[in-house]
């Protein structure tokens, strides 16, 4: 991935256009961010001239640079699916690649709007138990989504989601930044933002997204980071909340204190790294604050540290580990996906409010 987009930003557009195919051959996952690519290498590259106020000049369209690119890519896929094609196994390879059967969310809830939606499904669903809204049998359905397990459920109080409404969810969130680069594609940074936003949407609307594909969002932020003020900030909260949404997968005694010093480690460079970088922005807060934050963007990292304390501690301290089992995880989860969520509506709000144009580097 990383390679791609530096073949692009050095201008290098079919190397980056090859090695990013050989990269979603690999794991279909970054087809989350194909959309980026496909807008941005059309815009910049297979239409060679812009109108004065910067919209697309559509006679400059290039059919030999679009021919190029398109071979390039089906020639890498072709490598790629033509042995399964060949031994007529492809109906077989892309069941494995699109799990609808596997439900909404995966075992453990990645931190997206997907775990809010069941939170509040669960909320409402106990609530009107409890005060006689609900018919008693309606409780033998309220379990189904918090038992930790890879399967498909019905939501009880709140409509159930079918995976045609995550993929227009995905597609509709998508649509402001995809426009906005086809309109303003503001060279490479422009391009890496919309690539990290693509990767935003799939990941707070996608279906059964795992936790692990926050990574998407978090590497290519960081390229921005170093050159923004405002996208440090967000990359701060993103990659401290990222990271530590995390630790669910590295679950077992002998790994916490591995997890938690390098979490320490990273984090902590990070915000020395963006303090030395954009220093002379660094707004001070009559309140306690770190580095390029707010008291409540502060104070909700903070917070971090007495959800990690119950979630390892507190919680088998006070014997709830069977009776509720998955209450660690569902706090790690809700919790996590308000910085996520926050992060996402800051990038986007920093990306639209401009138009195409940085005057400065604290834009």
């Amino acid at each position: 991935m990383l390679l791609s987009i530096t073949r692009i930003c050095q201008d290098r557009t079919l190397e980056g256009a090859v090695w990013f195919a050989a990269l979603l051959n690999f794991k279909h996952i970054y087809v989350y961010v194909a959309p980026a690519y496909f807008v941005y290498l059309l815009r910049t590259y297979c239409f060679t001239a812009s109108n004065q106020d910067g919209g697309v000049r559509w006679r400059s369209f290039s059919i030999i640079r679009f021919l190029a690119l398109g071979v390039l890519v089906i020639a890498v896929c072709a490598l790629s699916f033509g042995p399964f094609i060949l031994m007529d196994q492809l109906p077989q390879v892309l069941s494995r690649l699109f799990p609808f059967k596997r439900g909404l969310c995966h075992a453990y809830w990645a931190p997206n709007f997907w775990a809010l939606y069941n939170v509040a499904d669960k909320t409402v669903t106990l609530a009107g138990l409890k005060l006689g809204l609900l018919p008693a049998d309606f409780a033998t359905k309220q379990a189904a989504m918090t038992g930790g397990l890879v399967q498909e459920f019905q939501h009880a109080a709140l409509p159930s989601v079918p995976p045609i409404a995550t993929f227009v969810l995905t597609g509709v969130t998508m649509l402001p930044a995809l426009l906005h680069l086809w309109r303003y594609p503001g060279g490479p940074k422009g391009f890496i933002r919309c690539l990290t936003l693509c990767a935003f949407s799939s990941f707070i609307f996608g279906w059964h997204v795992h936790e692990k594909a926050i990574l998407l969002m978090i590497i290519p932020l960081s390229l921005l980071a170093v050159q923004s003020f405002k996208d440090a900030q967000v990359f701060l909260i993103l990659s401290t909340v990222g990271h530590f949404s995390l630790f669910p997968l590295l679950f077992t005694a002998a790994e916490t204190p591995i997890k938690v010093a390098l979490m320490i480690a990273y984090t902590s460079f990070t915000f020395v790294a963006m303090e030395t970088c954009h220093r002379s922005l660094i707004v001070s807060y009559s309140l306690p604050h770190f580095p390029l934050l707010n008291p409540v963007e502060t104070l909700y990292i903070v917070g971090l540290v007495p959800l990690f304390l119950y979630c390892e501690v507190v919680h088998y301290a006070l014997g709830l580990s069977q009776k509720l089992a998955f209450l660690p995880l569902l706090l790690m989860s809700v919790y996590c996906s308000v910085g996520v969520l926050y992060s996402w509506l800051c990038l986007y709000w920093n990306t639209l409010k401009r138009g195409g144009v940085n005057k400065n580097k604290q834009e």
